[in-house]
């Protein structure tokens, strides 16, 4: 006898649909699980095999095989545990071959029969809800595969009360919907003392989405005025933090079917790998440039990161996405992030500080950020300096401009950009390109020409053009203006560096 029942193998954020197969036959006994399985895949023999034992069922002295079709594509992780047990199960005529027909089924199986956690819960939901078929899924994540909307959801405590279920013996209760978190920030650009300049820059990286480095001595705020970035984006939309969503369930980081209409904030060591930060391992899990998608992805004391670790990043902040090559597959995740770099302009930190250079300036700043590459460097939009925070500005009780008001700005900006893009795949400013780059951010005539005097004398190349004119559309649409002028495209040069020249404090 064959029985038949649906899963799903994750592929980035796709979900495919797989066929599990389980054969009884003539012979010494074995069980074997075959198609491309790998180790988490073929250990969940063992697992089945303590499931059942737990509950005083016992494997059937024949060959048992499974097959995960089809065969070629690769099985990776443990949620295939509990379509394997049911599949054998119907083999065994202990439950309805045909009612699991209905169902993806997707859960870990722990050896006491309890039906664990299985990271990618929310994308085998919305495969089910494509193909009209419910989903048996962990009681534990119930919640998280309630946000697919129309999907009959069976969410079982241990594989007994499943198979009670089942039967009709005793009905397992509806999983409650999961929770929408609203947006919260504890850090506020109130607690920024001072630095006008890179506030500025900040808000308009904020209203663009664009990538901001800053610069400066150890003390100035840099981290801190990163940490406020947050608090002055707006919040996610329901798709986008659907989105957002679906990379923390891949991840396993989708915590009782919380989504959070916070933009993801993600700020890695710099002793991070290049697998930590782009993604990948045995089973290709997203890295932090793509559980930042759609938000900030944060680099403190940026060339002490691994230079080959900073260039992985030049192609995903370019395409806005990551792919992950394997022998035997291509796995890609979204990555459209905004980079927020912050680092000093020397090892010593105080390069240009008057009476705190180190023996080796200005050498030391040179050789320290010749670490940085120049086609890294020239994907960042904006670049501040950040200078010490006079000891007045830190005295006055007086606070800063709170990030409630600078996030209205940026709200309102982001409304126009939305209104402008209307009907284009483009969110922001900052994604802007070919035909809608010329249709939308073409300065005015004396502004073009003060660009293209500058474009000569700055060194930009082609990417720094595109993006000075990216940046001045940003700054327009705060100033509530549909030209670009002379004043929006000044301000925008003056946060581009002159190519082949490192920063300085």
């Amino acid at each position: 006898m064959v029985a038949l029942v649906q899963t799903v193998a994750y592929l980035g954020l796709e979900a495919r649909g797989v066929e599990v197969q389980c054969q009884l036959a003539a012979g010494l006994p074995g069980f074997a699980v075959v198609g491309l399985p790998d180790k988490a895949v073929n250990e969940s023999r063992q697992r089945v095999q303590a499931a059942l034992s737990a509950m005083g069922l016992s494997l059937p002295p024949k060959r048992i095989t499974i097959n995960l079709s089809p065969a070629d594509l690769p099985k990776e992780g443990s949620h295939f545990d509990l379509p394997i047990a049911l599949a054998l199960l119907a083999a065994m005529g202990v439950t309805d071959a045909e009612q699991l027909h209905e169902h993806i089924i997707v859960g870990e199986l722990a050896l006491d029969g309890r039906i664990a956690r299985s990271p990618g819960v929310l994308l085998a939901a919305l495969h089910a809800s494509g193909r009209g078929l419910g989903l048996i899924c962990p009681a534990a994540q119930g919640s998280e595969a309630r946000w697919a909307a129309g999907v009959p959801i069976i969410a079982a405590p241990d594989l007994a009360a499943l198979l009670s279920h089942l039967k009709g013996t005793q009905a397992l209760p509806s999983p409650p919907p999961g929770e929408a978190i609203p947006a919260t920030h504890s850090t506020d650009l109130r607690q920024v003392k001072g630095q006008h300049t890179a506030r500025r820059a900040l808000e308009i990286a904020a209203a663009g989405g664009h990538n901001l480095l800053l610069v400066g001595p150890p003390g100035a705020g840099k981290s801190l005025l990163a940490g406020c970035l947050p608090g002055i984006l707006p919040p996610l939309d329901a798709a986008e933090a659907l989105e957002v969503s679906m990379i923390a369930s891949v991840a396993g980081t989708l915590e009782d079917g919380r989504i959070s209409a916070a933009r993801p904030f993600r700020s890695p060591h710099h002793s991070a790998s290049m697998a930590a930060m782009t993604g990948g391992g045995l089973r290709a899990r997203p890295g932090e440039v793509s559980l930042a998608h759609l938000g900030v992805l944060f680099l403190d004391e940026l060339p002490e990161f691994q230079r080959n670790v900073l260039d992985s990043l030049r192609q995903p902040l370019e395409s806005g996405e990551i792919t992950i090559a394997r022998a035997n597959a291509h796995v890609t995740f979204p990555a459209r992030v905004q980079l927020i770099a912050a680092m000093n302009p020397c090892r010593c930190g105080y390069l240009g500080q008057p009476g705190m250079d180190c023996s080796r300036a200005p050498r030391c700043g040179t050789d320290y950020q010749a670490r940085l590459s120049g086609p890294l460097l020239d994907r960042i939009d904006m670049q501040v300096d950040v200078a010490p925070v006079p000891p007045a500005d830190l005295a006055t009780r007086q606070p800063g401009e709170p990030s409630a008001t600078v996030a209205a700005r940026v709200a309102a900006a982001r409304a126009l950009q939305r209104a402008r893009m209307a009907g284009t795949p483009w969110r922001n400013n900052a994604e802007l390109s070919g035909d809608a780059l010329d249709d939308l951010a073409t300065p005015a005539p004396d502004a073009q020409e003060l660009l293209l005097r500058a474009a000569g004398t700055l060194g930009l190349s082609a990417r720094g053009f595109t993006r000075v004119r990216r940046v001045a559309r940003t700054i327009a649409d705060l100033a509530g203006a549909d030209t670009i002028t002379r004043a929006h495209i000044a301000e925008a040069l003056s946060y581009r560096r002159p190519a082949r020249q490192p920063a300085t404090a």
